[in-house]
């Protein structure tokens, strides 16, 4: 199985094929082309994130099912949420964060790394999503509990 996780590389890679396809079929002067291309690339991505809890299986990287937090306790602390353009994980992390926050009290800051090449060098990120609690990384598809635990871990005791 797969790693729950978007590599940077593999991001970057499928950004240089759709600007690559796009230079193509104008440097080719095939305008229709173009133009399906320029439309229909960004279509099929937006299709591919929306469906890949139902396909994750099928890709070799096995569920997506989420795992609830039993009774989270607050935890009043920031927790910045690294995303990037095209990765079918980070929706997924990004709501089940949205709905933790309700219950824990945090802040929560969304950063999306995809043109940001200083933010990955300087964290040393190569996959997303990247959550960070009080300097702790975690990278990939983590469950609720998991995030829970995470951010419960960042959290001053009382």
């Amino acid at each position: 199985m797969e790693q729950q996780r978007c590599t940077i590389l593999n991001l970057y890679v499928n950004w240089t094929i759709f600007f690559a396809g796009a230079t193509f079929f104008l440097i080719t002067e095939r305008y229709l082309l173009l133009a399906v291309w320029l439309l229909g690339a960004p279509v099929f991505q937006v299709a591919y994130v929306l469906a890949f809890p139902r396909l994750s299986h099928a890709l070799g990287y096995g569920s997506v099912a989420d795992e609830t937090a039993p009774a989270p306790r607050t935890a009043p602390v920031n927790v910045t949420l690294y995303t990037a353009v095209g990765c079918p994980f980070c929706p997924i992390i990004e709501q089940r964060l949205e709905s933790l926050k309700a219950t824990m009290g945090f802040t929560l800051t969304k950063i999306d790394v995809t043109m940001r090449p200083d933010i990955l060098a300087a964290k040393k990120i190569k996959g997303v999503p990247v959550v960070e609690v009080g300097g702790i990384l975690r990278t990939g598809n983590l469950t609720s509990r998991e995030l829970a635990e995470t951010i419960a871990t960042g959290a001053p005791t009382s």
